[in-house]
């Protein structure tokens, strides 16, 4: 499953979303899944922003050698899953063609397998007006803002992405398999201040 994350500017939320799902795809065995993200407005050159950079080392991604990109159709068209970081973005991602029924914010898609048990896009897509939506589902962009607040993105996107990714794409060794969904197994990076692992425990949806 190839999945785009989009944001305004692609030097902070996406790619920090982006990379890690990288890593966690990488700890969870997690083979079929890849990743980009791109930007609405992106700063199109720019690499990985220094707060939002630190926050991807600090959950054990790795930042480097990127560059924004400005969101393109063929961008949405290759991805069998668009995550945004706000309704407005996914609004505006979904009138550049039929992307719609695979266009989610990140934290919509996040609630919607959390809440029905979704395990596929399609099956996102059948549950997402099913429920009736607290508050608005959106991350704020942190530019300009504290060390802390980047931080508090990067723990954000973690704990929605941990537990939506192994949901969608169930690790390939049947073994470890407990009850039709992979058991939690912490497993940090010895550089980590705090591995994606970790926060499917904080969510508790597959304690």
């Amino acid at each position: 499953m190839h999945i785009l994350f989009v944001c305004n500017g692609n030097v902070c939320r996406s790619v920090i979303a982006e990379r890690l799902t990288r890593s966690i795809a990488v700890e969870y065995r997690l083979t079929g899944i890849t990743a980009e993200s791109a930007g609405t407005r992106a700063l199109v050159g720019f690499p990985v922003e220094p707060r939002a950079a630190e926050a991807i080392t600090g959950l054990g991604g790795d930042p480097s050698d990127f560059r924004a990109r400005k969101l393109k159709a063929e961008h949405i068209d290759r991805a069998d899953l668009v995550l945004t970081m706000t309704e407005n973005i996914r609004d505006e991602v979904a009138e550049m063609g039929a992307a719609g029924p695979r266009t989610f914010t990140l934290l919509e898609a996040y609630r919607i397998a959390r809440v029905t048990g979704a395990r596929s896009v399609a099956g996102l897509h059948r549950s997402r007006h099913n429920l009736s939506l607290v508050g608005r589902e959106n991350i704020g962009d942190p530019v300009g803002l504290s060390a802390q607040a980047y931080c508090e993105v990067g723990d954000t996107i973690a704990e929605a992405l941990v537990p939506l990714l192994v949901a969608l794409a169930p690790v390939s060794t049947p073994a470890e398999r407990h009850w039709g969904r992979p058991p939690l197994v912490v497993q940090p990076g010895p550089a980590a201040r705090w591995s994606p692992l970790v926060a499917a425990q904080h969510t508790g949806w597959y304690a």
